[in-house]
């Protein structure tokens, strides 16, 4: 089994913005290590000759040529239409 270390855990609560106490870091450190030597019995497995699952619903994906269609308005134009415009750019609201 791998030993997951607390600084891993802190590691991993820094990476995820998270705040934990003592007893949430000892805790998650008991939970990370049984899921990865859960994980790890997937190892055991012989997949010899099984063929990479990419899509089980038969789904494709559907491409298309990337080709600029030109509707007859420019860029200029197009930035006289909005209500503000800063450096060849539309102005809007700070969103928070």
């Amino acid at each position: 089994m791998t030993q997951i270390t607390r600084d891993d855990v802190l590691h991993l609560a820094q990476l995820s913005s998270l705040e934990l106490n003592d007893s949430e870091i000892d805790g998650l450190q008991v939970d990370i290590g049984n899921i990865l030597g859960y994980v790890q019995q997937l190892n055991k497995l012989d997949t010899t000759g099984v063929e990479p699952t990419y899509q089980i619903t038969g789904l494709e994906n559907v491409w298309r040529d990337d080709t600029i269609i030109d509707y007859g308005i420019s860029r200029e134009q197009l930035l006289q239409l909005a209500p503000e415009s800063d450096d060849s750019q539309v102005k809007v609201p700070k969103v928070l």
